[in-house]
């Protein structure tokens, strides 16, 4: 959804901001001049990830024309308030604009926002002119961006793939689905070769929290019955941080050529840090089951998303 309106600036909530990566602390008056795109965002969001080349292609092609990108980085989960995970992520992705830290939501909460992600376009005089939440809709952001900067001129070509491929929204059939006791649903007690679409389930010693499941002992294993081209899973290894290897299954078997970024064909990869792991592109979007057995305990489960 986007809209262009004009409401009170809330850059003022960047003044009272003291943890930043990429830049020195920027605020209200020193942005005062300049087009500024706040883009709120938290780093495991496959929603997020999706935009990050268009978001990043902008702030390369815009920056000495006025525009300042903000990416406002406000946690979902436990682990993305770590500042040496949130600044290993924008080293690892890539996103060389400025980032500030919005672990107390301030920021958020300063633009009324409600979703991951969101993108809001501030003009030069500190008002919001237009909003985003999603993906999607490059070209018209794009668009107004061009129009408070005064520009016109052809858009950016964007090569978006790997993570940040758009979803296959003709085949997607199963959606975001959380693990963890206080969101999760569709969890079943059934086998995995017997699970109804988009229901899953734990084997193992398993124990629940609010954000994630933990595996108490080796070989535990999840199940997924899905429809999608890629299966993602946000996923963590223990609080100790040694890497946990795993394997995947689609139907039984070891993935072959739809495995996805973070694991072999083979089925073989292994969990190091707290981020979105792509662990199945199917070459066709068909309706099939995915397992994971990890074998160490420790690794906590938060989220399956799909595209």
């Amino acid at each position: 959804m986007a809209s262009i309106d004009r409401e009170h600036s809330a850059l003022s909530a960047l003044d009272d901001a003291h943890v930043w990566l990429n830049s020195d602390p920027l605020t209200a008056d020193g942005l005062r001049g300049r087009v500024v795109l706040v883009d709120i965002w938290t780093y495991s969001c496959v929603n997020w990830l999706r935009t990050l080349p268009y978001v990043r292609a902008w702030h390369e092609r815009y920056g000495e024309q006025g525009l300042v990108v903000v990416g406002a980085h406000a946690p979902e989960f436990g682990f993305e308030h770590d500042l040496d995970n949130v600044r290993r992520a924008a080293r690892e992705l890539d996103v060389g604009y400025p980032v500030v830290l919005d672990n107390d939501f301030a920021i958020w909460r300063s633009f009324r926002n409600r979703y991951w992600p969101a993108l809001y376009l501030v003009d030069r005089e500190g008002s919001v002119r237009f909003h985003h939440f999603g993906e999607g809709s490059y070209e018209e952001i794009e668009g107004a961006i061009q129009l408070l900067l005064g520009v016109d001129e052809e858009t950016v070509d964007v090569a978006a793939d790997g993570l940040a491929e758009a979803a296959d929204w003709d085949t997607l059939e199963s959606p975001e689905t959380y693990v963890g006791s206080v969101r999760g649903e569709r969890r079943s007690n059934e086998a995995a070769d017997r699970l109804a679409l988009n229901h899953w389930t734990l084997v193992g010693d398993w124990s629940l929290g609010e954000e994630a499941a933990v595996l108490a002992k080796p070989g535990g294993s999840i199940a997924y019955r899905f429809k999608a081209r890629d299966l993602n899973l946000v996923v963590a290894p223990p609080a100790a941080g040694a890497p946990v290897g795993f394997a995947v299954r689609l139907d039984g078997r070891p993935p072959g050529d739809d495995h996805g970024v973070d694991v072999d064909p083979a089925g073989e990869g292994a969990v190091s840090e707290p981020r979105m792991h792509q662990l199945v592109r199917n070459r066709q979007a068909a309706e099939r089951t995915f397992e994971i057995t990890f074998r160490d305990p420790g690794v906590r489960a938060y989220v399956f998303t799909f595209g």
